[in-house]
């Protein structure tokens, strides 16, 4: 029977969407945006919120401990011993990415507000959902009386800046994790909110501080256009060297890959359920028109393809205070999101030396490269492990599992992939059509995380 079973229904009203509001409410953000984050303690309140909710709701026999290495953010870990013989690790993160403008009229980043089906504020579903699905999956199972074996829940604090403090925890805390044959991941997307989703594979992302400097201060337009060159122009010029700005095509051959044909055949499928779902997702202004038509192209690129996105601008004054000058500088903060199987650190390397070589009209170019996190491209799906997905989705959402990959980036999944390359990868999430994370107006879609839910606990009392 398709649908949200009773007891797990009411532990999400009830006892789990209280608490998440609480977090929600929490500013928490990511080292990367609060370095300070330790001194305004907004990080230990996250942690310790959750650690209490936890401890009031305690599975048999767990360990629960709130680690805290030197000079890094907090990590929890929770170790339920089960009764199987299945080792499951279950990742989360619990710091959120900045507010962000543009919020409607009655939300915001710190503010929980449900409206229907939707639990609105940062975080909620980008990642705070993680650990409270777990243990209300586990819960589940001791209450239907169904086995699972050791379930390790791992739930960081870094991930938004891209996990620099996890490989220290994995290393430290590397006999209490164990092994693990399963990992599920809670951080990802989904297609759309009836049916489960897998993700297969991630992007890398590529950070840097990209500054064109013509002059040594501002000067009179007037007096000096036509014969400075304007930083901003330069600057196009240099953005050229990465990509076609008329196609959005990006040109450096390191930054190229060719596509596994079997992922081209899984983009294939998704595209075919998704259609015009997979454009309808964004908040396109009236008469925009997506990249290309062509749906499996869309989400090739979307999840094999670099692409560069300037996501910051400096040097430039708001319009109120913009007079007749020529600037003597403009930097950009640049995003490249790049194919699963490159090099992030090679490609910056790489990128630093054509961005910076040769500069038009001697001017003084520099990129600084901020972070090069790889992708990932999941091992293949067992033969069981495919039917245990085909089956919890028909089971809860009455359609198939479609697997497909993902435009974002979780370090920690490659990081582990290759710790651990025995391992299957069950990556999923509740980051539908415009949930928006990292953006205004982020929600959690209720009907979603409850569903996925009990494909968790499914899940782990088939590995049992």
């Amino acid at each position: 029977m398709s649908g949200v079973p009773e007891f797990l229904e009411s532990f999400w009203e009830k006892d789990i969407l209280p608490t998440l509001s609480e977090y929600i409410e929490i500013p928490n953000k990511s080292v990367h945006f609060d370095p300070d984050w330790s001194k305004n303690g907004h990080m230990d309140r996250a942690i310790e919120l959750v650690a209490a909710w936890c401890k009031r709701y305690p599975l048999p026999d767990m360990k629960l401990n709130v680690h805290r290495l030197e000079g890094r953010t907090p990590l929890l870990l929770v170790d339920v011993p089960g009764n199987g013989k299945s080792n499951t690790l279950i990742y989360g993160h619990l710091d959120k990415q900045p507010e962000f403008d543009g919020w409607n009229e009655g939300l915001g980043p710190w503010k929980a507000v449900r409206k229907d089906d939707k639990l609105y504020g940062r975080g909620g579903a980008d990642d705070g959902y993680a650990i409270f699905a777990s243990f209300a999956a586990l819960h589940w199972l001791i209450k239907q009386g169904k086995p699972f074996g050791r379930v390790v829940m791992l739930i960081e604090c870094s991930e938004e800046s891209g996990s620099p403090d996890l490989p220290a925890y994995m290393k430290a805390l590397s006999e209490q994790i164990g092994k693990p044959e399963l990992i599920i991941a809670l951080d990802s997307m989904c297609g759309n909110y009836y049916q489960l989703w897998t993700t297969t594979n991630l992007r890398g992302n590529l950070l840097g501080i990209l500054k064109v400097q013509v002059l040594t201060e501002g000067v009179h337009s007037g007096a000096a256009s036509g014969i400075v060159p304007s930083s901003f122009r330069v600057l196009r010029e240099v953005l050229d060297r990465i990509e076609n700005s008329n196609t959005g095509e990006i040109l450096p051959d390191f930054l190229k890959t060719n596509i596994p044909t079997y992922r081209v055949a899984e983009a294939a499928h998704a595209a075919d359920v998704l259609q015009h779902e997979i454009a309808g997702a964004y908040p396109f202004v009236p008469g925009m028109k997506p990249v290309t038509g062509d749906y499996t192209e869309q989400l090739l690129n979307n999840t094999w393809r670099t692409t560069l996105c300037v996501t910051g601008v400096d040097g430039m004054p708001a319009l109120a205070n913009a007079g007749n000058t020529l600037r003597p500088y403009t930097t950009v903060k640049l995003s490249l999101r790049l194919p699963p199987d490159l090099d992030a650190r090679e490609c910056a390397a790489q990128l630093k030396v054509l961005l910076e070589k040769d500069p038009p009209y001697g001017a003084k170019v520099s990129f600084d490269i901020g972070s090069a996190d790889s992708g990932w491209n999941a091992p293949a799906f067992t033969a069981k492990t495919n039917r245990e997905l085909q089956q919890v989705s028909q089971t809860y959402f009455g359609k198939p599992a479609i697997h497909y990959g993902c435009g974002g980036t979780i370090p920690f999944m490659r990081f582990l992939s290759d710790s651990l390359p025995e391992a299957q990868f069950v990556v999923t999430g509740v980051l539908g059509p415009h949930s928006n994370a990292h953006g205004p107006n982020e929600f959690l879609h209720l009907p979603m995380v409850k569903k996925i839910t009990a494909c968790v606990a499914d899940i782990l009392t088939m590995q049992a």
